[in-house]
């Protein structure tokens, strides 16, 4: 029996891992989750899977909370704020802690799990963006075990599972191209933030969905991939592949690949974190391959979509500018997100931002902090004009 802590249990990849906990109740078990602001979800998950420990950004909410399950025969100790989300991260119980907080805000309490030489399974990208060097320092130090949960990366481990490093020439991740492909900049000047949620293959969250729209959720993987395998970014390559059967490819010095092909499913790549290295069965919908009419695979528009391109560029900078890039974008697609700006201005926020920053080596967590706040406040200063 494995006890898992989920960090951001209300989100899409929280959601999809108690799911896929709930099939196997003599496998694992929920002892801790936290949210940030939903709280009616949260107690919904609270009452079914009875965690011993949950925890909730806001301190009204955990009050709110409070009161609402004083009628039910179980009740978890309630913590609140950023310092409760990381205790939670920090359980001496839990075998393995699902990072899936959306954006920076997962940066700390992914760390505190680390730190307390946990099994993380990481669905947070964006840590490994502000902060990789340190982060897998910390990995390393503490006898943490890191295990991918993005589809993508999952893929890559899978494949370069038992084929020695020095064996590959490169890495390709797959992009759907999102609900855009194929339009030109001009076609993008009027589209809605309705438009750019229609994502064709996936449910996510709003604001990787926008990622995947504007393709930065493809070079803040670029990025991941990086630190995840020590990788150069001229050995990782995007492919767009509108299928999304295929979810990442390994190119091996010989010419030939291997590729992982599912359904896009995030349920599958969660579940080979939990149970890594075995296989849990029935999890997701085997592909029918006799319905399969065609697998494409198209170049990257990095002229309309330029979030690939400025993705890059960060991480052949490096030190704390993809953390400028990370911050830059949250507050680009909130913005979006709000109808403050349009969709096109999303890249031009985040390059100006970027050109506007003295990049230094990210020696310590308080400066890739300090970097991503600074950062912040610098886009909503280039929105602002």
């Amino acid at each position: 029996m494995k006890n898992i802590a989920i960090l951001g249990s209300t989100g899409s990849i929280g959601r999809n891992a108690l799911e896929v906990i709930a099939k196997f109740p003599d496998r694992f078990r929920v002892i801790g989750l936290t949210a940030w602001n939903n709280s009616a979800l949260l107690q919904a998950q609270i009452i079914r899977f009875r965690p011993r420990v949950v925890a909730i950004a806001d301190n009204c909410l955990s009050s709110e909370l409070h009161d609402n399950l004083s009628g039910h025969d179980y009740r978890p100790e309630i913590l609140c704020g950023h310092q409760g989300i990381s205790d939670v991260a920090g359980m001496p119980e839990a075998d393995i802690v699902i990072s899936a907080i959306v954006g920076a805000a997962g940066l700390q309490p992914t760390l505190k799990a680390v730190r307390a030489g946990k099994t993380v399974a990481l669905a947070n990208k964006e840590t490994l963006v502000m902060a990789g060097h340190i982060f897998t320092t910390e990995v390393r130090n503490s006898g943490a075990r890191l295990l991918p949960v993005d589809s993508e990366h999952s893929a890559l481990f899978q494949c370069m599972n038992g084929n020695k490093a020095d064996s590959i020439r490169k890495v390709i991740l797959t992009a759907s191209g999102g609900p855009f492909l194929g339009r030109t900049a001009r076609d993008l000047e009027h589209v809605t933030a309705a438009d750019a949620l229609r994502h064709p293959n996936w449910q996510m969250g709003k604001k990787i969905t926008i990622d995947s729209a504007t393709l930065m959720n493809k070079g803040l993987e670029v990025i991941e991939a990086h630190y995840l395998f020590n990788m150069p970014a001229d050995r990782i390559s995007v492919l767009v592949h509108p299928q999304s059967i295929v979810h990442s490819l390994v190119e091996f010095l010989d010419g030939s690949c291997l590729a992982q092909l599912a359904n896009p499913d995030m349920k599958g790549p969660i579940a080979y974190a939990l149970s890594y290295p075995e296989r849990l069965g029935n999890v997701m919908e085997p592909l029918d391959w006799e319905k399969l009419s065609s697998l494409t695979f198209l170049k990257p528009d990095t002229n309309t979509f330029p979030c690939l391109r400025l993705a890059y560029e960060a991480l052949k900078c490096g030190g704390t500018m993809p953390s400028v890039l990370n911050a830059a974008n949250e507050v680009a697609v909130h913005a979006f997100l709000n109808g403050i700006i349009g969709f096109n201005a999303i890249p031009v926020i985040i390059e100006k931002t970027m050109e506007a920053h003295m990049p230094e080596e990210a020696r310590d967590i308080d400066l890739v902090i300090n970097t991503d706040q600074w950062a912040r406040t610098k886009a909503a200063e280039v929105i602002g004009k």
